[in-house]
């Protein structure tokens, strides 16, 4: 592997934890040692990365370091192409739009050689038949998410009894026949999971629930034994 590839692995490494991680996990990552790890990080630093830390205390990367466009490798091209395609077979009108944009900026800015594959690829995503959920109801619950707003809905469960609930939703959950809204409910005061296609006349309520969405999402995550995707 040539340096300039190991810096941009580093660098890419980096990006994954969001909390200092140290100099022999990168190492052995990296397939370096430690001497190397700490000889690469210091021209990051000195190109400009800021990355703090120190040997025995670890390393995080802060926000504000722009690389130049990276190269993307065959299995990172064919991992966005099938996680955009399978995006953009959902019926969310607005998330598949979006996907498929993205898939046209990306191809836009690789080698020729790497659009053929993005072009050519043979990974496909298979038919799904997912209960047809109002395509307003899944932007609103997105906004909500996001906005860290609660949410007023009318809830049919399994035995088909209705219910009005105001919860704090802080998680989508998106499979192939069933869709899931993940929230804190204060009609039953514990995190719950609403099928999106038993939820009927959502309405955003303009207050803020009075915990913050990642705090939230970490508790079910701790409750349910998933872990954290940036491998923290």
């Amino acid at each position: 592997m040539s340096r300039s590839a190991r810096l941009l692995d580093l660098i890419q490494l980096l990006r994954r934890h969001r909390r200092p991680v140290t100099g022999e996990a990168l190492a052995t990552t990296l397939d370096i040692s430690l001497r190397t790890l700490y000889r690469d990080i210091a021209t990051l630093q000195a190109q400009g990365a800021r990355i703090d830390g120190a040997p025995g205390l670890g390393y995080v990367l802060r926000d504000g370091f722009v690389l130049p466009p990276l190269m993307f490798s065959v299995d990172e091209v064919e991992a966005l192409v099938l996680g955009s395609r399978w995006v953009a077979s959902r019926d969310d009108a607005r998330l598949a739009a979006a996907a498929r944009d993205a898939l046209a900026k990306i191809s836009a800015v690789l080698p020729p050689a790497l659009r053929r594959d993005m072009d050519d690829t043979a990974l496909l995503v298979g038919p799904s038949d997912p209960p047809a959920v109002d395509r307003g109801v899944m932007a609103l619950m997105r906004q909500a998410i996001r906005q860290e707003h609660k949410l007023r809905i009318g809830y049919r469960d399994l035995k088909g009894k209705d219910s009005e609930r105001t919860v704090w939703p802080f998680a989508l959950g998106f499979f192939d026949r069933v869709q899931v809204l993940v929230a804190w409910c204060e009609l039953r005061e514990e995190i719950r999971s609403f099928r999106t296609d038993r939820v009927s006349a959502p309405v955003l309520i303009e207050e803020r629930y009075p915990q913050r969405k990642a705090a939230l999402l970490k508790a079910w995550r701790d409750r349910e034994g998933i872990a954290a995707t940036d491998g923290n």
